[in-house]
């Protein structure tokens, strides 16, 4: 069996109230009607209009009219009301049907006016104009009282309908009445009880509610500023990495030209003597690599990427990168692209291409290099670089400028990097590639 909710305990008090109520109008109704029909039959009927000074209306009547008003009254309790004008007219109809029941029971029974009182009660909310209406409907309450309107009106009093009966069977019928009234008294005072516990334990949820709402719009405050806090920090991270990236960019460019430049200038300046020509084609080639310098640091400036890669893919651009190498500086590169170098996007053709260009770069500009091997080659999934020369070597290597941005970015794609001085300057870079796992050639 379901527990019952605390707030259905009101509405669930007014039913056993209204069960109550019919059975009391069908008690009264059923022995008096029993009563009358007992005179009609005894032949004492005029004994009985000679004592009460009144003709009483017919048996059946009395039933038929209180039965059928209070299906009426049940009928208007289901009407529900939006407005308090909407409330007082349903209240005066209510009533208006309670009054014609108790006419009809004689006044005998004016409990069903608890009825209509807790009926009402649950509209209000207001204190005020809860006290005040009910406040209202007891003084018409007071005014159906018997023992008040027979001082004025002929009313047949229940005692004198129920003459039938001896003294015994009559106090015990009385008895019966006036205990079914007391427990119709008693519900509407548990009813009222519980209403009233009800609402404040509604309006305690409610105040409850409501704390937990400022608390949670609080905690939402705080998340707000502590988002901003975080959104201003990623904002001055992403300045940082910006401007490391802007660093980077012009760094490799412009290292690797001027690295170019300075090479082939000392080799101009010890071939001027013994060869005039190919010093020429030396100038020529050194001014070759000047203007693609100058174009990578527009580039650079405009949108960080080499302009190589805008114009022929990763392998055709690393060629043109190490074959230029070559002619403005004199060194020798050896090379082998053996790794598909196609599906990456346009981040890793950066960094690739960044990589070997700093790679060779360091070994002209540090190492004094004449011989140069670069080796791209996949194993499964990884596609490695390894870049060695000839030059001096360090044994004790402080990571600068560039071997640091070489760090930077291959941690941006998950990759890994190692080097070495001894027997010239080696560096291998692996990096994860995404397409597939078997190895392909070009």
């Amino acid at each position: 069996m379901r527990k019952m909710n605390h707030r259905q305990l009101p509405a669930f008090a007014l039913s056993i109230m209204k069960s109550l109520n019919l059975m009391i109008i069908l008690y009264l109704t059923g022995i008096t009607m029993h009563s009358l029909s007992g005179y009609i039959h005894e032949g004492s009927a005029l004994y009985f209009v000679m004592k009460v000074k009144h003709i009483p209306v017919e048996p059946w009547k009395m039933p038929v009219l209180s039965i059928g008003m209070f299906l009426c009254l049940l009928l208007l309790f289901s009407i529900p009301c939006k407005h308090n004008i909407q409330l007082l007219c349903k209240a005066a109809v209510e009533l208006s049907v309670a009054f014609v029941i108790s006419l009809s029971l004689n006044f005998s029974y004016t409990g069903i006016v608890l009825l209509i009182i807790a009926d009402t009660m649950s509209y209000f909310s207001n204190m005020k104009q809860r006290i005040l209406l009910v406040a209202s409907i007891c003084m018409v309450y007071l005014l159906l009282d018997y023992d008040l309107l027979s001082v004025r009106y002929p009313i047949i009093s229940i005692e004198d309908c129920w003459g039938y009966y001896n003294s015994h069977v009559q106090s015990v019928l009385l008895g019966i009445r006036n205990i079914l009234d007391s427990l119709n008294t008693l519900v509407f005072i548990i009813y009222a009880i519980v209403l009233i516990l009800t609402e404040m334990q509604e309006k305690e949820r409610v105040l409850g509610l409501n704390e937990k709402l400022h608390m949670a719009n609080e905690e939402l405050r705080e998340a707000n500023l502590k988002l901003e806090e975080y959104a201003r920090e990623s904002e001055k991270a992403a300045e940082t990495r910006e401007r490391n990236r802007l660093a980077r960019e012009i760094h490799d460019t412009l290292g690797h030209s001027l690295t170019g430049i300075i090479t082939g200038i000392d080799a101009c300046v010890m071939l001027m003597d013994i060869a005039p020509e190919a010093t020429k084609e030396q100038l020529k080639a050194i001014a070759d690599v000047a203007r693609q310098g100058v174009k990578d640091v527009r580039r650079s400036v405009k949108a960080l990427r080499p302009d190589t890669l805008e114009t022929m893919d990763l392998k055709s651009a690393l060629i043109q990168l190490l074959e230029e190498t070559k002619r403005s500086t004199s060194v020798q590169i050896d090379y082998q692209i053996q790794a598909k170098l196609k599906d990456f996007n346009k981040d890793e053709e950066d960094i690739i291409y960044r990589i070997i260009q700093e790679s060779i770069t360091n070994a002209i500009r540090h190492g004094k290099a004449k011989k140069i091997w670069v080796q791209i080659e996949r194993e499964y999934n990884i596609l490695k670089i390894h870049v060695k020369d000839n030059g001096t070597g360090c044994s004790h290597i402080q990571k600068g400028f560039g071997l640091h941005h070489m760090k930077e970015r291959l941690d941006m794609l998950n990759g890994t990097l190692s080097y070495h001085g001894e027997d010239g300057f080696t560096v291998d870079a692996r990096i994860p590639i995404r397409w597939g796992t078997e190895g392909e050639n070009d």
